[in-house]
């Protein structure tokens, strides 16, 4: 389960992009200083069933860039989950109206994961599911792109 500080990302089925996008985060922020480093980043889903297997293209995507997601199982989004979270992450902006409407307190650090980037560009990140690997690795690289600009909006929250 998630604890202080943790961050939590999610998608709708918590099989494609939450547990990708949860992987690339806390690779990226294991080689950040200490306050960053020790985070945890978990991931869950709006309308996921509990230890579900996360989608093969999900795992080639990821193997591909040298990170191993094959033993993740998928959970649903709790209020626990919300409540005990530093920040959490959706992918598309109808993730987050879910959690506006179900979340009691809704979490005061609820973003898009593409939210921070600059410009004007999608803040969506597409559901790759069952599409062919290049849509998978296309949703990766969108996350990877935002990576550098989460980070940096975690430096102002973790001291």
């Amino acid at each position: 389960m998630s604890g202080p500080g943790n961050i939590v990302v999610v998608c709708t089925a918590n099989i494609c992009r939450s547990p990708m996008a949860a992987a690339l985060l806390q690779h990226a922020l294991a080689a950040q200083p200490e306050a960053l480093r020790t985070l945890r980043v978990i991931s869950a889903g709006v309308a996921a069933r509990s230890g579900e297997p996360v989608s093969q293209n999900s795992v080639l995507a990821l193997r591909k860039v040298g990170l191993d997601i094959s033993q993740y199982r998928s959970q649903p989004l709790t209020q626990r989950m919300i409540d005990e979270a530093l920040m959490v992450l959706c992918m598309t902006d109808s993730h987050r109206a879910m959690i506006q409407v179900q979340a009691d307190p809704v979490p005061r650090h609820l973003y898009l994961f593409r939210e921070f980037l600059p410009g004007a560009g999608d803040k969506e990140i597409g559901d790759p599911y069952g599409g062919p690997i290049g849509v998978y690795e296309a949703a990766r690289d969108e996350m990877v792109e935002s990576i550098p600009s989460l980070v940096a909006r975690l430096k102002t929250l973790v001291k």
